[in-house]
């Protein structure tokens, strides 16, 4: 009996944010509100796969395949702050080595509040 493989890994994608489980049992996840940038990347291992980067301020973030993207995840890409389908479309089509940055948070980092001591 012949049956479907266990996927390496699987995503969800929500209202708060992305998240991608492991067959390990770990788990990336980021929040909507902590993407400040969004890369594009081709898959050296699998040389067909182009993965999304997202990232928070401090580098941490998801890794999200395309092949383990639908409608949703480029559908919630679109609510970001000026987010550019278009940029997004042409670096995935011209995709060679390293990475490409399609979006950047267009606010900058909150300062640290002043703290006033007596």
């Amino acid at each position: 009996m012949h049956g479907n493989s266990v996927p390496d890994s699987y995503v969800y994608v929500t209202e708060e944010g992305v998240a991608r489980h492991y067959a390990d049992g770990s788990v990336d996840a980021l929040a909507w509100e902590d993407v400040v940038e969004v890369r594009v990347e081709g898959d050296s291992e699998t040389e067909s796969d182009i993965l999304y980067i997202l990232l928070d301020r401090g580098g941490q973030g998801c890794v999200v395949p395309k092949s383990a993207t639908d409608t949703t995840f480029l559908a919630r890409l679109r609510y970001l702050p000026d987010f550019d389908v278009e940029r997004l479309g042409e670096a995935v089509e011209g995709l060679g080595e390293g990475h490409v940055v399609v979006w950047r948070s267009p606010d900058p980092p909150s300062p640290l509040p002043d703290f006033e001591y007596d």
